[in-house]
């Protein structure tokens, strides 16, 4: 499917389903909570024209990252601005429990997405998988001869001094992942990260060049030279490359982690049953295959039909899963303010 057959396909789903009578006769707003940048751009201009024509609504994106989210739906808990959001899973079995989100209605396309991409009790649905893993400087591995990165422990390596970057386990999975990875190497688990801290002061700490808190200077960091190695996922290393930024994924031997982005509709929200809809249209094989095709984002729906750059990506992604690790959510969300608060006066202090 080239690039205009795939632009041509959403009118041509909008018309069809504007014949059946779906269609609306009034233009309705939903505002929907996912991050920005390449994630944006591919819903925007891929995946929310069809809906919006099909259903004579108006989809609205309000940027930011998973906590950003989780924040603003707290914070208007009683009286919803949003009504569909995007989070990283940790973060949504959060605000699951915070009472936030509304049960999905059944449909063809909850009903074909993979088992592990239905939350319990389906009160979320994952929109796309990854894992966090290892991402490198192509550039500067290439001029300095060093070898792809093999373990989570490459990024204590004292040849990497100064060229560490790491995202803040206070405020992004990635971080968080990478950390428990490494508290893992070091004796610990999700639920006892003593090894972890005890230990990165003196292993990955020293270097470190930066904490930041989330991935979007990675690639400035990247082109000026100044990050050799951190963690990272596929989806977010395949967006970096088709912006001409040398990077590249390794996965580690001792396993990536499972990311999964979920969506959940907003309890309580002014357009429960449009909201719905929306849920349920971006599951949808022809959603999920453009928002692949245009934004790397792995589909969740095995039904979505794999063109292009996605059919190594999908392959790739298959192989590392079968390596990948999951992460105890419950205990985790349990001890992480704790955690953070121990993070942010020991380690970024």
């Amino acid at each position: 499917m080239s690039k205009k057959s795939s632009i041509r396909t959403l009118p041509l789903l909008a018309a069809l389903l504007a014949a059946a009578g779906i269609a609306g006769a009034q233009t309705k707003t939903l505002y929907i909570g996912m991050n920005g940048g390449t994630m944006e751009k591919a819903y925007t201009q891929y995946v929310f024209p069809a809906f919006e024509k099909a259903y004579g609504a108006k989809v609205v994106v309000v940027p930011g990252t998973s906590s950003d989210i989780l924040a603003k739906a707290q914070a208007n808990k009683d009286k919803p601005q949003m009504h569909v959001m995007f989070l990283d899973d940790g973060v949504m079995v959060r605000a699951i429990g915070m009472g936030l989100c509304q049960k999905q209605k059944p449909s063809q396309s909850l009903g074909e997405i993979y088992p592990a991409a239905r939350f319990k009790d389906d009160m979320a649905s994952g929109v796309s998988l990854g894992m966090t893993g290892l991402a490198y400087n192509a550039k500067m591995f290439k001029e300095k001869g060093w070898a792809p990165p093999t373990s989570w422990m490459d990024l204590a390596d004292p040849k990497y001094k100064g060229k560490v970057v790491f995202q803040s386990v206070s405020s992004s999975s990635f971080g968080l992942h990478g950390f428990l990875m490494f508290n893992r190497i070091q004796g610990g688990n999700d639920k006892n990260v003593e090894p972890g801290f005890k230990a990165w002061p003196t292993t990955i700490g020293p270097n470190v060049l930066e904490y930041i808190p989330s991935s979007a200077k990675l690639s400035e960091m990247v082109q000026t030279g100044e990050a050799a190695i951190f963690p990272l996922t596929p989806t977010a290393v395949a967006a970096m490359k088709s912006k001409g930024i040398p990077v590249e994924y390794a996965p580690p031997k001792e396993g990536a982690v499972v990311l999964m982005v979920g969506q959940c509709v907003i309890a309580n929200n002014t357009e429960p049953e449009l909201s719905q809809k929306l849920a349920e249209f971006l599951l949808s094989p022809l959603a999920q295959a453009n928002v692949l095709q245009y934004g790397a984002q792995i589909p969740t729906n095995p039904k979505a039909p794999v063109v292009g750059d996605g059919v190594a990506q999908v392959a790739d992604i298959n192989k590392w899963m079968k390596t990948a690790v999951t992460i105890d959510w419950e205990s985790i969300n349990a001890n992480r303010p704790a955690w953070n608060a121990r993070w942010n006066k020991t380690i970024e202090k």
